[in-house]
């Protein structure tokens, strides 16, 4: 968590006051968190962006995990030192938007001269970090969803022919794959985005009251329901019978997958970048699997957004709103997004993508984008705004691990994660009562 919003702001407004103007070019800081092949690419970009203008630079720098990074951010703004930009995961958003710290975006670019249509992005992924009154608060940056890819040898020996579409199917995939000697048919990433968060949107089941959290602070947790359960059941069963394997609360089971140890992985479209640099073996992706008899609603969005901070001054925000420019341009969008398999933010960038045949070439790489718009959101399936996220997601991750290992029932387990994850959420409510 943030410091209290009082203090926050007071501290805010000692940086403005006192901050340096030196009426030089800018040097924008701006910390990350990507790893392996993504921050290869962020460095491309801020290289390339650097190349383009003599009158900014910016300074990428890695800083850990996505909460280690909020962790670094939180200390340096104490210590009056925060960068300009900051990346942070979506489950960070509420937390951002009530911290004080944030110079919101769409304040930024129009007193920069920056005259951007919000509208012609794409909705799915502006409306999870927009306040009730429309206005975007942080620049989508790395936006994805998560998608289903699966080994075409291992199908090829185990004679199944085309990607499993209902959980159902993905059952006798299961079956199939281990009757041809694969010992793991199965690995996640991410397993609270992919099997509770996800999985509910999918299937227009609330994660929690108060429409995912986005009508107020005293929303409660609702993901211990009889299907979710029953969702979690099969995944344990699987685990108990060798068939699925767990390897991580991150991004773990993409390499399970990619040097070939399981069969099928559900993650994010931005596991393109490293399962294409490191898997030796032809492979494809499709949409998440659903139950039978479901018309799926739309995906949800994972990834960060860029956050602006507070106690610049005015020749820094220049030159964090001319590479937020940058970021957004179609140009850097379609790189961005057939080099990474992030989404592209904007209708523009698509519509090039498409015109250019590049998903006639790479079909997977339309994958997320299909599976994300092809429903209206509802208010469920919009995404989740929920206080202390990160801390909620450690609780689902350290009892989805009771499931697996078998000491609790699937039932147990998610009980605990609603009690415990509520309790959170009655910390952040208290904290930030208006």
């Amino acid at each position: 968590m943030f410091l209290p919003r009082i203090l926050l702001v007071a501290l805010a407004v000692f940086a403005l006051l006192f901050g340096r103007s030196t009426g030089q070019a800018a040097e924008v800081q701006f910390w990350h968190a990507m790893t392996g092949a993504l921050n290869d690419h962020v460095n491309t970009m801020v290289k390339t962006y650097n190349e383009s203008q003599k009158e900014h630079t910016v300074v990428a720098t890695f800083k850990g995990t996505y909460p280690e990074t909020i962790n670094q951010t939180i200390a340096a703004f104490r210590a009056k030192k925060q960068p300009h930009l900051v990346q942070v995961f979506e489950v960070g958003t509420l937390t951002m938007m009530l911290s004080g710290a944030v110079y919101p975006v769409h304040q930024l670019m129009k007193e920069q001269g920056y005259n951007i249509d919000w509208s012609k992005f794409i909705q799915p992924v502006l409306g999870y970090y927009m306040t009730p009154e429309g206005n975007l608060m942080s620049m989508p940056f790395n936006s994805s969803t998560p998608i289903f890819y699966f080994n075409l040898e291992h199908f090829k020996k185990a004679g199944i022919h085309a990607p499993p579409q209902t959980w159902d199917e993905m059952e006798a995939a299961v079956k199939a794959l281990r009757a041809s000697g694969q010992e793991c048919a199965y690995t996640t990433s991410w397993q609270s985005w992919v099997h509770l968060e996800n999985y509910s949107a999918l299937h227009n089941i609330p994660f929690a009251s108060k429409a995912n959290g986005f009508k107020g602070l005293d929303t409660v947790l609702e993901f211990n329901n009889p299907q979710v359960v029953k969702h979690i059941a099969r995944l344990a069963k699987w685990t108990q019978e060798g068939s699925m394997s767990y390897e991580g609360r991150t991004n773990q089971g993409t390499q399970a997958f990619q040097n070939g140890k399981c069969s099928m992985l559900t993650e994010s479209s931005a596991g393109y970048a490293n399962i294409t640099r490191n898997a030796k073996f032809e492979w494809s992706a499709a949409p998440l699997p659903v139950e039978k008899g479901t018309k799926p609603l739309n995906s949800i969005i994972g990834g960060a957004t860029l956050w602006v901070l507070q106690g610049h001054s005015k020749e820094d925000y220049a030159g964090v709103a001319s590479f937020l420019n940058y970021v957004a341009s179609v140009d850097n969008q379609v790189w961005w997004h057939e080099t990474t398999g992030y989404l592209p933010i904007t209708q523009a960038a698509y519509a090039k993508a498409k015109a250019d045949g590049y998903y006639k070439q790479v079909p997977v790489q339309e994958t997320g984008l299909k599976q994300m718009m092809r429903a209206t959101p509802t208010e469920i399936s919009r995404g989740l705004r929920l206080g202390n996220f990160v801390q909620i997601r450690t609780v689902i991750d350290e009892e989805l691990e009771g499931v697996w290992a078998g000491k609790k029932s699937p039932k147990e387990g998610l009980d605990e994660a609603v009690r415990r994850g509520n309790e959170l959420l009655r910390q952040f409510e208290q904290l930030n009562k208006q």
